[in-house]
């Protein structure tokens, strides 16, 4: 083998370049397959590692074809075709189990577009190496990571993703398909999509400022809601404590699920605000309009101008009954809305914004069970033409 190895160190100076890489295929195939005693195994090696400084680009492409998927291959050449071109680096970076996270993360906090793409496309992605991309990485990487079903993704770095990336509609839609996308983050989507289409109506003049800032509040409010009545458990705590941290759990959001009988998330956003134990606080809200109600509330920093809707909130809901499914605990409860308006409106210690959202309430509920109504009855409508259309 030394001496075939020579042969091909000195052929190589005068062979064309098409030749070249086929020779260096077959040493490589040679290295990987061949029972080689460790002599002629140096041999080859160091001939391979001569051919790293080719001229032609074609020559590396194809070592790199050859030791790309292999866990023998030599790390000094691996590590050399990792950092070479693009084209030449591409398959090694994607597929190579030889390079660890520090060589990943480095080649992605150094690397361009095509190079970070190829990391983030790699089987079994480290939390690590996910968290680079998701810093530094272009949206184009951001993307083959959303899509890349063996990365391991941390909570921290799904949301630097959609604080990074989250105003391009192609991210959006690859996280919100993704059923175990985290709620916190999935509500983050939603916030930046609501915050791009209140710019869009404002400067297309549609609504004035104010105007199109309230309706997106309005809209992520009910997208808070409709997750919440999704969540559980860690999740819902991750959902409270993303609310928190963005100035987010209101008390208007806070009184918008208790009207639409979500009972949890009313408890969750207590337990938050308060700093007390969920137990000590589903203790408290089961005394209903009780002293340690409004200790509670207070506690949590509400307004005590809201006290009274919290209080006939809770009686109406008691009475009425807790949500049967997720769609209803998404929804306010006209019924409900209602019942507090009144108690508001007849009591003398209501404040006017208190009274003002309560009649937005009352509006928006009207009209969702307007819709909801004309939906069942076209769907009650087309069930009739069908059983006819059968007999």
């Amino acid at each position: 083998m030394p001496m075939i190895v020579r042969q091909f160190i000195s052929w190589i100076r005068h062979a064309p370049a098409g030749e070249r890489a086929e020779a260096t295929r077959a040493l490589a195939r040679a290295f990987l397959v061949s029972d080689l005693s460790p002599a002629d195994r140096a041999a080859a090696e160091g001939a391979l590692l001569l051919m790293l400084d080719d001229v032609s680009a074609l020559v590396r492409q194809t070592m790199a074809q050859v030791f790309c998927r292999s866990a023998q291959a030599p790390a000094a050449i691996i590590r050399a075709l990792a950092a070479d071109q693009p084209s030449v680096a591409l398959p090694v970076l994607e597929f190579s189990p030889l390079l660890i996270d520090a060589d990943l993360v480095d080649i992605v906090a150094t690397g361009d577009d095509q190079v970070q793409c190829a990391v983030a496309r790699r089987v079994r992605l480290p939390a690590a190496v996910c968290a680079a991309i998701a810093e530094v990485g272009t949206a184009a990487a951001a993307l083959e990571l959303i899509e890349n079903p063996h990365a391991e993704l941390a909570p921290f770095s799904w949301d630097r993703i959609v604080e990074r990336h989250g105003h391009l509609a192609a991210i959006r839609e690859s996280m919100l398909v993704l059923e175990d996308l985290p709620a916190a983050t999935r509500l983050a989507l939603m916030a930046k999509l609501s915050d791009t289409l209140q710019q869009f109506v404002v400067a297309r003049g549609w609504l004035t400022a104010d105007r199109a800032a309230r309706a997106t509040t309005e809209a992520v409010d009910r997208s808070t809601v409709a997750l919440a009545a999704r969540a559980r458990g860690d999740d819902m705590v991750a959902l409270m404590r993303h609310l928190r941290a963005t100035s987010q759990l209101t008390a208007g959001l806070i009184l918008r699920a208790l009207l639409s009988g979500n009972l949890d998330l009313f408890e969750c956003a207590l337990v938050e605000l308060s700093g007390l134990p969920q137990a000590r606080v589903a203790a408290l809200l089961h005394e209903r309009g009780g002293p340690g109600l409004t200790a509670l509330l207070a506690r949590a920093g509400l307004p005590e101008s809201t006290y009274p809707a919290f209080r006939a909130a809770l009686e109406a809901l008691h009475e009425i009954g807790f949500v049967g499914t997720e769609r209803n605990a998404a929804r306010l409860r006209r019924l409900m809305v209602e019942r507090v308006l009144t108690r508001c409106e007849t009591g003398a210690d209501a404040a006017a914004p208190l009274l003002i959202l309560l009649r937005r309430f009352a509006t928006e509920s009207a009209r969702e069970d307007a819709n909801a109504f004309c939906d069942d009855l076209i769907a009650e409508q087309f069930v009739q033409r069908l059983e006819r259309m059968a007999a």
